[in-house]
């Protein structure tokens, strides 16, 4: 598949997508939206390929929303069917949305934040399974700014990822926060010089498709993004489902087989 607004790698068993609109801060347009969905789709459906790398070429991650669609942008755009396409028909209707696909992934997806990531940039990173943050790297939510609501069910994730305290104030206010604060808050998980961003970003890629096994790494990524909907009694339930067909799986007994011969793992996925 080939694309225009984006670029798309496969390095190893690592997929690599780097929105590709550095004039525009990689602001998101239509195409680019429907571009990025096809590429995780199909880093998705590529057996070979076990982790995801999202960054932005240039110097923003991405600025949100084009200004020029958005000025332009009809009401009920947001409502329109195609958007809303299924991802994953074993997953909850919930992460079947505009941008809240990503947790139907199977593949862990890791944002390498080299840059400004505002509004549905933010939004974006937040929906990732990973967050690693260049020194550089900014961070705002902008609707407020814009006339808009807390859009794609920002108002839901982040105050999971830092608190009701730090939601309400990134939201009302708009405010800009660097990487540091960043982190401190729980945003991003890591903050590292720009030069060393990506070579850390594909450093953990590299261990979640080498090292750990692609079963468990698919099947775990399902329980954490379920968890917030579950009692605590149906989130053991689904465990010990979970566990009864872990024990029977090829890469359990590979787990325990490369421990004891103290070898490298070669995790098949089975």
């Amino acid at each position: 598949m080939s694309f225009s607004q984006l670029t798309y790698e496969v390095d190893g068993q690592v997929a690599v997508i780097s929105l590709n609109r550095p004039e525009r801060m990689n602001a998101l347009t239509q195409v680019l939206e429907n571009e990025l969905r096809d590429a995780i789709e199909q880093a998705d459906a590529d057996l070979a390929v076990r982790a995801i790398v999202l960054t932005g070429k240039g110097k923003a991650f991405c600025a949100g929303m084009d200004m020029d669609e958005l000025e332009v942008l009809p009401p009920d755009d947001i409502q329109r069917r195609d958007w809303m396409r299924p991802y994953d028909m074993n997953r909850r209707a919930d992460y079947q949305t505009r941008y809240s696909y990503f947790p139907a992934s199977n593949k862990p997806i890791i944002s390498a934040i080299n840059g400004a990531a505002a509004g549905l940039g933010l939004v974006m990173a937040l929906y990732s399974d990973f967050r690693l943050a260049s020194e550089k790297a900014v961070f705002a939510t902008a609707f407020a700014k814009r006339g808009l609501i807390a859009e794609h069910g920002i108002a839901w994730i982040l105050p999971r990822v830092v608190g009701h305290a730090n939601a309400i104030d990134l939201l009302l206010t708009s405010r800009k926060i660097d990487a540091a604060e960043a982190r401190e808050m729980g945003l991003v998980g890591r903050v590292l010089p720009p030069d060393q961003l990506m070579p850390a970003a594909m450093a953990l890629a590299a261990v979640l498709a080498t090292e750990v096994s692609p079963r468990s790494v698919q099947v775990m990524k399902r329980q954490l993004w379920e968890a917030p909907y579950q009692e605590l009694g149906d989130a053991i339930s689904d465990a010990n489902r979970e566990m009864f067909l872990s024990i029977q799986s090829d890469d359990f007994r590979e787990g325990v087989a490369h421990f004891i011969e103290r070898r490298p793992a070669r995790f098949t996925g089975k």
